[in-house]
Parts: structure tokens; C-alpha cells; sequence
């Protein structure tokens, strides 16, 4: 078993492609660069030991297929032979994939990359707008994704080629703007006495920041996780969850235009993941695209760049499969993160 330390210019097919997040798993098959993915049904990491039992169970045990490669994108960072997801126990091994399970080949991408590379080929009637600004072809992206944590991945365009940024940008520090917020804040549950934007800005963070609106406002909270506020807000059950859908949706285009600008992303900022869809129908768009402006000196040069959410349906197996069928578009660096048998 050895680790391949360059860029790969073709892979073997037909290729598994996974995204796994903290909460899902979702799997497709790539048969050849022709053909559509077979998407399978997503999965509840939960019900799962490991992602070796998950693969078994969802993908291989339901077709006759048999994949040579596998191209997953994991939530948390690719370091090693033993690769632990951020917000899920399980523990990705490229080695016991490859000897257990029969691949060929394994690459491990960020779970973000992923989503940056579905950014770079995403159709028009993938995303829609939030306010103006006009896509510059070519410049470079950024992709913000509320989920189970808060995910962060830019797209550079050089050379030919579009090149995935991956980092931990979910966990930049969020501060007070206003004077609603200077009484929201103090009641924030911290991570090492800071609030990070995945601190507000995911599931646990929409409940976090829901049950310090009751504290400011001296109510006890009634809703312990994120569908039942969101629930609430949609239906328009109590003013709190009201309350806090909208702030989580300032405080995102407050990070999104912070993101455009560390980018200087004249293509677009791209929401990605479920939960900003699910609240979309009772978000004040202007108040969101306010924030997203309100950069000065630069409000200007905000209110030109387009901020979207992604609607294309596993936008991050779209984008796993565009760099399996064509990796020579892709800027995308490989060494420590791809095994061979």
C-alpha cells in the first residue's frame, strides 16, 4: 500500500462517490465518464458503526456493480491514515476501505471541497439569487453550508483549471453588531469562552441562539432541537423561533459578504445545505442581503457580487462526480489523501 503524492490525471471506473456528513451519508456509483451517477438512499450516519459497515450495507449490498475507485468527501479535515469526522464518531481508514471492501483506490476530499467543486459547473436553475450582483466567469467562489456544523470552501480559478480551498472558516469568531444583539450575546453557549460562527450558524447553533432570544427576553425555551424551531417559525408559533430564523439568516450574510470579501469572490457566495432551505419561505431577503452589503468601506463592491442558494439537489455528488469523470480540470492536490492496493 502506498500513498500517491501528485495530482491524478484519470481514474478507474466505475467509482463510488460519497459525501458524508455529521448527520447523512449519501452514495452514488459512476459506472463511466458518460453516464449519470446511481444515486442511492441517503443514510442516518447513526445507524451505522463505521463507514465501511454504511458502504456495505446502502451501496454494495443493493447492486451487482462492483466499484474499482472511491472518491469521498468527509466532514472534517483529510490528515492521515485515520481520518475522524468533525461531528460524527466515525473514523474513515483509506487502508481498511481498500483490504475490507475490494476498491483499488481511495481519495479522501473535505466534505466542502466538494461542494466547491459542484460550484464551479452549477447550472442556472441549480441556485437562486438573493439580491443583485452579476457573475464574473472565471473569478473566484466562495460556498458557506449550514448543516450539522458549518462548513467553508473557496474556488480559485488558475491555470485552466478550478482549484478547491478547503479550511475550517466555520469556525471564525461571530461578534455583536447591534443593540439586539449586545442582549442576545452574553447568553450564547461558547466554545472556549468564543462564539464561532458554527456556534449560530448549523443545527445546534439555530437552537443555541434561539434559546438565548428567550433569555434576553426573559422566556423559558419550548423547542429542544432545530426542526422544531424552524417549525415554529414557519407556522409562526411563537415570536422567539420567529426571531431567531431571522437573526440566523443576518448573521449568515454578515459571514457570507466577510467570506466575499477574503476571497474577493466576483462569482458568487453559494449557501449550501438543507437547513437554509427549509427557512427560506420566512426569511426577510433584504434584511439578509443588508447584511451581507454592510461592509464598509467596501459596500460597494458588495453590493456586485451575487450571493446564492444552492437548490440543485446533492449538489456535493455533482460536483464528485464532474472532478471522478474529468480530475485534469481540477486543481485538486492529492498527496495524503488518495491510497492505491
Amino acid at each position: 500500500m502506498v500513498h500517491v503524492a501528485d495530482t491524478t490525471d484519470s481514474l478507474k471506473f466505475p467509482i463510488l462517490i460519497g459525501d458524508i456528513g455529521g448527520t447523512n451519508a449519501r452514495f452514488a456509483i459512476l459506472p463511466d465518464a458518460l453516464a449519470e451517477p446511481k444515486a442511492f438512499p441517503t443514510v442516518q450516519t447513526a445507524d451505522f458503526a463505521n463507514i465501511d459497515d454504511a458502504i456495505q450495507s446502502a451501496v454494495l449490498d443493493k447492486t451487482s456493480i462492483r466499484p474499482a475507485t472511491a472518491v469521498l468527501a468527509i466532514a472534517g479535515p483529510v490528515d492521515g491514515d485515520e481520518i475522524d469526522l468533525t461531528n460524527c464518531p466515525w473514523v474513515v481508514r483509506p487502508r481498511t476501505l481498500i483490504g475490507g471492501l475490494g476498491f483499488e483506490e481511495v481519495i479522501v476530499l473535505n466534505d466542502f471541497e466538494a461542494q466547491a467543486l459542484a460550484v464551479s459547473a452549477l447550472p442556472e436553475g441549480g441556485r437562486e439569487a438573493i439580491g443583485g450582483g452579476t457573475v464574473r466567469e472565471g473569478a473566484s467562489r466562495v460556498v458557506v453550508g449550514p448543516g450539522t456544523g458549518l462548513g467553508v470552501a473557496g474556488l480559485v480559478r488558475a491555470r485552466r483549471m478550478w482549484i478547491p480551498v478547503a479550511g475550517e472558516g466555520g469556525h471564525v469568531d461571530l461578534g455583536p453588531r447591534t443593540a439586539r444583539d449586545a442582549a442576545i450575546w452574553p447568553h450564547l453557549e461558547t466554545i472556549g469562552g468564543r462564539v464561532s460562527g458554527e456556534q449560530i450558524l448549523c443545527g445546534r447553533g439555530l437552537v443555541n441562539l434561539y434559546r438565548a432570544v428567550c433569555a434576553a427576553d426573559g422566556v423559558a425555551p419550548v423547542h429542544a432541537d432545530p426542526a422544531a424551531v424552524t417549525e415554529a417559525a414557519l407556522n409562526a408559533r411563537d415570536h422567539q423561533s420567529g426571531e431567531a430564523v431571522q437573526l440566523f439568516a443576518v448573521y449568515l450574510g454578515r459571514l457570507a459578504g466577510d467570506l466575499a470579501l477574503l476571497f474577493m469572490a466576483r462569482g458568487g457566495v453559494y449557501i449550501a445545505g438543507g437547513i437554509f432551505q427549509r427557512i427560506i419561505p420566512v426569511v426577510r431577503a433584504a434584511e439578509m442581503r443588508a447584511a451581507f452589503e454592510d461592509k464598509a468601506p467596501h459596500g460597494d463592491l458588495l453590493r456586485d457580487i451575487p450571493l446564492f442558494v444552492i437548490t440543485q439537489p446533492l449538489a456535493a455528488l455533482a460536483g464528485l462526480a464532474a472532478y471522478a469523470r474529468t480530475p485534469r480540470f481540477y486543481g485538486l492536490e492529492t498527496a495524503g489523501r488518495r491510497w492505491i492496493a
